[in-house]
């Protein structure tokens, strides 16, 4: 199986975005596994000038192999709910077979929202944010901590908390997040 980690950076008319918390992920991955960083991203990455892309940067303790890929906007308008209690994504591995397969069961919807142990973690490709009225949440206990979402929480736009499947009902909209999205409400925040 291919053990290979990954980090997708969003590129903007040849502006690396937040690069920090790519950095920051990527060493503490490597950590996680008891392996050293050796590189600054930014040494790594020479983007195109012109146009957003996305910068795939594909890496193990050895090596990094970095590519650019023009990048089109797919809006998620429906969700659908999948309940899964043994899956773990802690670590963003390029191998996404297992998050794939879900992602198969969301029966016409654009993407899925992982219930694990009744309790709201993530789409198949993002973080999610719930809206009370007042204050943004994001789930507590995400399958991956986001860098979007890390951003969000530092700049105290978004807080954590335990959200069951029960109380999704509960908040008026939901939102995704992720390095290409950055932040984008759900259009008609419909979860099936």
């Amino acid at each position: 199986m291919n053990k290979n980690l990954l980090e997708t950076i969003k590129i903007i008319d040849g502006k690396i975005q937040n690069l920090s918390y790519h950095q920051a992920r990527y060493e503490n991955s490597l950590h996680t596994l008891n392996k050293e960083a050796r590189y600054h991203l930014q040494e790594l990455i020479v983007p195109p000038t012109k146009g957003i892309y996305r910068c795939r940067v594909i890496y193990n303790e050895d090596d990094v192999t970095v590519s650019y890929h023009p990048y089109t906007f797919h809006e998620v308008t429906s969700l659908k709910l999948i309940h899964n209690d043994n899956i773990n994504y802690s670590l963003k591995y390029e191998n996404r077979e297992y998050l794939d397969l879900l992602f198969e069961q969301r029966e016409g919807c654009d993407d899925i929202v992982i219930v694990k142990n009744g309790y709201i973690t993530d789409t198949s490709k993002a973080n999610l944010a719930f809206f009370d009225g007042s204050k943004w949440y994001t789930p507590a206990s995400p399958l991956l901590y986001g860098t979007t979402r890390a951003r969000y929480l530092d700049e105290g736009k978004i807080f954590e908390k335990q959200i069951s499947a029960d109380e999704m009902q509960e908040f008026a909209n939901v939102a995704v997040l992720n390095a290409m999205v950055d932040f984008c409400i759900v259009k008609n925040g419909i979860i099936l």
